[in-house]
């Protein structure tokens, strides 16, 4: 790694930002050498190895393997991704060939930690966090303290805040982690605005709007992996009192057929989760501090009142027991 030093003496803060990463995702110590350029100086190592394969900003990455060209990676989630990713430092947990069912029942009463090592070390980056909420980001920091290489993917109905695309950015960052956003099918998506308007689940229901900008490209996520990962808990909504750490999901198939679906933080409280976000410094979206818990789509989702429930802002003009978008329902 070839790091920036000012002429301050003090680091660049990309340099510091990408070590953060780094140690963060239990890859630190996987660098051979950390090679200084010093500002001002273009004799000092790091400049000259800039200079020699055309560089200008730190910090950047090389990678030599022996009768091969040195490969040069200007983005610490590139390098992590093509150097570091598949080689993980943790060891697979015990009983990562066990069946579903006993692996559910070895995994029932453990921490959302076990059961994140057993998922990742079984599947790798075939187990992907989706990633939307203050709960999915929880899964990442501990993800990405483990070491082990996972996949993150995330659901762009082109509807979200301003603040949450600002928020799956600065995740990004914070965890040198790629982030695959996908987003609604234009044939679909295009027909169903121009008979419908915008705004037609306040008089209809939010039912075909969310099959087609959360569904479908959900369905399409996953049927490229065999396992994933989320941030669903028991009390989040009555739909989901009896929800299992793990299960076989019910309303999608994997790239393998049956497709595991983790819910490391099932029988944890909000409190928690909070309690998790402020102990480790994760990064949460903004809007959580003007009142909105559960957040969705800008036009489906209002911040809560005094005593309501944190699902209350989320299609608050329906019944509660209909207020699931059919990400996390059974097969139809």
């Amino acid at each position: 790694m070839i790091k920036k030093r000012l002429l301050s003496g003090e680091p660049c803060k990309k340099c510091q930002q990408a070590e953060e990463v780094l140690r963060g995702r239990g890859l630190w110590e996987r660098l051979d050498e950390v090679v200084w350029a010093q500002e001002g100086d273009a004799d000092s190592p790091g400049m000259q190895l800039a200079a020699e394969h055309g560089v200008e900003l730190a910090p950047f990455f090389i990678a030599r393997d022996p009768g091969q060209s040195p490969r040069v990676y200007t983005s610490v989630i590139k390098f992590i991704k093509a150097e570091l990713a598949d080689a993980a430092t943790t060891a697979a947990p015990p009983g990562t060939d066990d069946t579903l069912a006993a692996a559910a029942e070895r995994l029932d009463e453990t921490d959302p930690v076990a059961i994140l090592r057993y998922a990742l070390g079984r599947f790798g980056a075939r187990c992907a966090i989706s990633f939307s909420g203050a709960e999915d980001v929880v899964l990442i920091d501990m993800a990405s303290k483990l070491g082990l290489p996972f996949s993150v993917f995330s659901l762009d109905t082109g509807r979200l805040h301003a603040e949450t695309y600002r928020f799956i950015d600065e995740v990004r960052k914070r965890y040198g982690a790629e982030i695959q956003l996908m987003t609604p099918k234009p044939e679909l998506l295009e027909p169903f605005v121009r008979q419908k308007g915008l705004f037609s689940f306040y008089e209809d229901g939010h039912g075909e709007c969310c099959r087609i900008r959360k569904v479908e490209p959900l369905r399409r996520a996953l049927s490229t992996f065999e396992a994933w990962a989320t941030g669903q808990r028991k009390d989040q909504s009555v739909t989901r009192a009896d929800l299992p750490v793990l299960q076989a999901d019910p309303a999608f198939t994997g790239s393998a057929g049956e497709l595991w679906k983790f819910n490391p933080l099932a029988n944890w409280s909000s409190d928690r989760v909070w309690q998790y976000i402020r102990d480790n410094d994760v990064p949460f979206n903004s809007l959580h501090e003007r009142g909105f818990i559960s957040i969705g789509c800008e036009p489906c989702t209002r911040a809560t009142r005094p005593g309501e429930h944190e699902r209350a802002g989320r299609w608050w003009w329906e019944a509660e027991t209909h207020r699931e978008c059919g990400l996390h329902v059974g097969r139809k």
